[in-house]
Order: C-alpha cells, then structure tokens, then sequence
C-alpha cells in the first residue's frame, strides 16, 4: 500500500471516528431534552393533583419541587432520589431531610459539571424560590461556604428552617473532590 493510499485510509478512518462522536453527543443531548420535557410534565401533573408522578414508567425516580433562582434565570426540577444515577437528570433532594416545602431543613444536591453549576453563581441576599406540592416558599441565600466533604453537620434538622444546596467543589475539577460547595438559605 502506497503512503498516499494510507494517508487516505488514515484521513477516512479519523474523519468516521469524529462524526461518530458528533454524532453520539446529539443523542446524548436529545435524550437530555427529551427527559428534561417529561420531567417538567410530570412535575406539573404532581403539582396538579398532589401525587407522585413518574416521567416514563420504568423510572426509578420522580420529580417532587422546582427551584428557581430568579436573579441569575435558573429553574431546575428537583427529584425525590439522590442516587448517582438519578441526580444526572437534576437537582436531588437528599433523604433524612426535610422534604421540599416543609419546615426544618431542607437538603439538595446537584453535579457541580451539569444541574447545579449555578451555585457559584449564586450570592448573599439571592431570593431562591421552591415550589412543590408542599406548598411555595421562599428563602435568601445567608452563606456560601466551602467545606470538606466529612463536615455532614450541615445536613442534619438541627440546622433549623433552611435550604441547603450541595455540590462538589472546585467546579472545573475533573477529579472526585473532597471540598463541598454549600449555599444556605433561610425561609423570607
């Protein structure tokens, strides 16, 4: 085989590598927007009537309260599982917490590289606003704190009525972190 003919292959072969990622990312995103959709949908349905609705049936989780940030335009549905799996389609309510729209306190964890990239965004005094079939309230970002990942005291109703949002820090890492990112908020 000739270095022209190899060339040729060499090209061919990195040009259908590159397509085929192109074209696996668009199905990502798709998929993405599609789950986003039927998220949103069954959320409504839950706010409508009160009850759990699941966003396709084999689900293993079920959106449960919506948390807008009105100054930096961010809403995100929040669901009802924190497991890894789950926490890819959005912010995740954290069990053994209190539970979106009730008082004490209120936990909720995000990917730092997708739903809760936001956090940083975010600065004392920022209204967040959560609506779920609890009820609608708001709260006022009071801290922004960067902690160690064994520091759990912040997760535990002892902390009184608040919001706590949870995500890995630094957000550019690429590595698994040790350092937590919290926004707290307290109840206007």
């Amino acid at each position: 085989m000739s270095r022209v003919s190899c060339m040729r292959w060499g090209s061919a072969l990195l040009l259908a590598m590159g397509l085929a990622l192109c074209g696996e990312q668009c199905y990502l995103r798709a998929k993405a927007q599609l789950a986003a959709a039927l998220l949103d949908r069954a959320l409504q349905a839950s706010l409508r009537d009160g009850a759990l609705h699941r966003p396709w049936p084999w689900a293993d989780l079920a959106p449960i309260a919506r948390l807008d940030a009105p100054r930096v335009a961010q809403s995100r549905v929040v669901i009802d599982s924190a497991a890894g799996s789950a926490m890819a389609f959005g912010l995740a309510h954290v069990d053994g917490t209190a539970r979106p729209g009730s008082a004490g306190n209120v936990v909720l964890a995000g990917h730092r590289d997708s739903w809760a990239r936001y956090l940083e965004e975010l600065q004392r005094g920022d209204e967040l606003r959560l609506t779920s079939t609890q009820g609608f309230r708001r709260y006022r970002v009071s801290a922004v704190l960067i902690v160690d990942k064994a520091a759990t005291d912040l997760l535990t109703a002892a902390q009184g009525d608040r919001l706590t949002l949870i995500t890995c820090y630094p957000f550019t890492a690429l590595l698994p972190s040790r350092e937590r990112y919290i926004v707290v908020a307290v109840p206007q």
